[in-house]
């Protein structure tokens, strides 16, 4: 039985770690928007869905380090991370209270083929770039050709800034539609467990900010009351005392007191009811939509694939998704225990420990106090990594990153406003006029 729960451990950064003389330490990327938001375009944010994400800003820094742990607990076969507390994950509930983005709606797909590009483009924005490359736009001609609208702007002006700007947060890897945000990092995480990968994408922040809502112990001090959305908390100056600053520590950590301070529903708390406005908490119901991607395997950089129909079993369960809704009880009982059953089940066919008993008993080492930046100083608009890369002299060698991203552009599809789990290919986003409810008048 342990063998059909844990198949992957052959390739699994969990047990390659324990031959490896220095740890790996994964790069990871984050691109940070450029300027202020400007408030010309609050409304249009707001019906595209967009508006709290866009509000995030610029505060998020990332830590390699617990990242990096946080993978070698992350199992591709169940997508949880298995812990001596259990297995637990991130969440449609985490998307939608931590990025504010919605959950609900139609799936994010459509095909990657288009005759004309060019004219795609230019229904959509107004202008087509000079090196087109297939359906890919650059960040940089973004940047250079939507200028920030003034009180002068017509209102076909502010819909386009408003879609290169909506652009841009997609283009950041780091935020996309709902629940394709959690499909892209599902897809991420899966791929680092590899001892061989260097480097992860995805929404690395809402990974550390659901990190730090559920283990206390990993969790910084600040003195801010919260904030809508609750990643923004980390924007704020916080202490970093007495936290481990190895990646041994944490993982030493996660061991010790995982069992026993786990938080398994912080969103609880009334400090933080209190500020989640009530148009997120009106169905939760699609938090507990069960609907899973076992296609690791599956490249999603084939450009001429009919993705709806590749995908058509998919879609339809996610249409149907309110079928999905588990019905049976819940494993975790009011007293946030779990039920007598499972953890016997779990220690023998799970992988709660990663850690020999004597390395288990091993105590922190003296902790010092560490402060805000994690990141190095660089120009708002720079990608890279979010510390100097340390990386294990193992099999990999740090990649890296092409110097512009790009975007991905589509034929329109019907109401692109959510996306099921492994629905779509994650190295590519799909704008579409119908992707922003507010209408969109075109030029002639």
């Amino acid at each position: 039985m342990a063998r059909e729960l844990i198949r992957f451990d052959d390739k699994h950064i969990s047990v390659e770690q324990m031959q490896m003389s220095v740890d790996r330490i994964l790069q990871c990327y984050i691109r940070n928007m450029t300027g202020s938001l400007s408030p010309l375009i609050k409304d249009y944010l707001r019906e595209a869905g967009f508006w709290h994400v866009a509000m995030i800003g610029r505060g998020c820094k990332l830590d390699p380090k617990l990242i990096s742990t946080l993978i070698e607990r992350w199992r591709p076969e169940t997508h949880t991370f298995h812990l001596p507390c259990g297995e637990c994950t991130i969440t449609l509930e985490d998307v939608n209270l931590q990025l504010g983005l919605p959950v609900d709606g139609d799936a994010v797909t459509g095909s990657v083929h288009s005759a004309d590009w060019g004219a795609v483009c230019y229904e959509l924005l107004g202008a087509i770039p000079d090196n087109k490359n297939g359906g890919r736009v650059e960040m940089g001609w973004l940047r250079d050709t939507f200028p920030e609208p003034d009180d002068d702007s017509t209102e076909l002006e502010k819909i386009r800034y408003t879609r290169a700007y909506i652009l841009q947060i997609i283009g950041a890897a780091d935020f996309s539609w709902g629940s394709a945000v959690l499909a892209t990092l599902y897809r991420e995480m899966c791929g680092a467990t590899r001892p061989n990968k260097a480097k992860i994408g995805g929404c690395l922040s809402l990974l550390q900010s659901w990190a730090r809502f559920h283990f206390p112990f990993l969790r910084p001090r600040v003195d801010h009351p919260y904030t809508f959305p609750l990643i923004k908390r980390w924007n704020h100056s916080a202490s970093y005392a007495r936290l481990p600053t190895c990646l041994e520590d944490i993982r030493l950590l996660l061991k010790q007191r995982s069992e026993a301070q786990f938080q398994w529903t912080p969103y609880e708390d009334p400090a933080i009811w209190a500020v989640i406005p009530d148009e997120y908490l009106q169905n939760p119901n699609t938090w507990h939509v069960k609907v899973l991607d076992d296609h690791h395997k599956i490249d999603l950089r084939q450009l001429h694939t009919d993705w709806p129909r590749f995908w058509s079993h998919y879609i339809q369960m996610w249409e149907d998704r309110y079928n999905y809704i588990p019905t049976r009880e819940l494993i975790i009982v009011p007293e946030l225990a779990c039920v007598p059953e499972y953890m016997p089940w779990f220690r023998i066919h799970g992988k709660p420990y990663l850690l020999s008993e004597e390395e288990r008993q091993q105590q922190l080492r003296v902790q010092r106090e560490r402060r805000d930046p994690l990141n190095p100083k660089r120009r708002d608009n720079d990608v890279g990594p979010s510390t100097a890369p340390t990386q294990s002299p193992g099999p990999a060698t740090g990649p890296t990153q092409s110097p512009d991203p790009t975007v991905q552009l589509s034929t329109p599809t019907a109401q692109p406003l959510q996306m099921m789990l492994g629905t779509y290919p994650s190295l590519f986003i799909y704008p579409s006029p119908y992707m922003f409810p507010f209408s969109s008048p075109m030029a002639g």
